[in-house]
């Protein structure tokens, strides 16, 4: 199986157990199932790759971080739930699996799941999404949207659509759905990793919010900002974002 069909198996099954999860501990309170869900999902995710992928170093957000990474030439870069907030809300449908593999200094492949939604986006296969209405749709975090995205919302006479997990805000650019997401609050390579793959196979524009490119398999694991966004909304995203 190949790295790209390997990540989008994975992210799916993946989402597949935290729906069960989900379900068995309905009952349950929001923590638990936080805790459920991160636990069972990155064990699953860990083994898996261990089994597929032996000879690969493996970053996650809920395993330690083995520096042996750094000096690998493929490395798995997976949030084993995205939007744990989210998940632990029943109904909500705004949370994700990321499963992104960086080889010799890039992104070469990447799947977000969005289980409760039955999608999974993978490269190479993703398409670019639909047209764009005429004011840009600025999607943001429903709890805590950064002022950077207030900004290019009103730089370019757009709307807001609010959102849970990174994966689903990246998602809902490349389904369409939204047209740009600015963040600058803070994030880790296993937030964007994914996501930002799998944007890229779509055709939008992807860096970070000063103009730079994304760099992923750091020391440091922190990569607190980004833009994905249609290509014709970069220039006036940078713009703001850029100053």
């Amino acid at each position: 199986m190949g790295d790209h069909e390997l990540a989008a198996r994975l992210a799916t099954e993946a989402g597949a157990l935290l729906l069960d999860v989900r379900a068995e501990l309905a009952d349950a309170s929001a923590e638990e199932r936080k805790a459920a869900g991160d636990k069972r999902s990155h064990d699953f995710l860990l083994a898996a790759l261990t089994a597929e992928r032996p000879d690969d170093a493996v970053l996650s957000e809920e395993g330690v971080d083995d520096p042996v990474r750094l000096s690998a030439a493929r490395v798995w870069i997976v949030d084993p739930l995205d939007g744990t907030r989210e998940f632990s809300e029943l109904g909500r449908t705004d949370w994700a699996v990321h499963v992104a593999l960086w080889e010799s200094g890039d992104l070469i492949a990447g799947a977000v799941a969005l289980p409760a939604q039955g999608v999974t986006l993978a490269t190479p296969t993703v398409i670019a999404p639909p047209a764009a209405p005429e004011a840009p749709r600025i999607v943001v975090s429903r709890t805590r949207p950064p002022a950077i995205a207030l900004a290019v919302k009103d730089a370019l006479n757009g709307t807001l659509v609010e959102m849970g997990s990174a994966g689903a805000k990246v998602a809902s650019v490349v389904q369409g759905l939204s047209d740009a997401y600015v963040h600058a609050g803070g994030q880790y390579e296993w937030d964007s990793a994914a996501p930002v793959a799998v944007a890229r196979a779509a055709g939008l524009f992807t860096s970070r919010i000063d103009g730079s490119p994304l760099v992923y398999n750091q020391r440091d694991s922190k990569l607190p900002d980004l833009i994905v966004c249609r290509p014709e909304l970069a220039d006036a995203v940078l713009a703001v974002t850029a100053g």
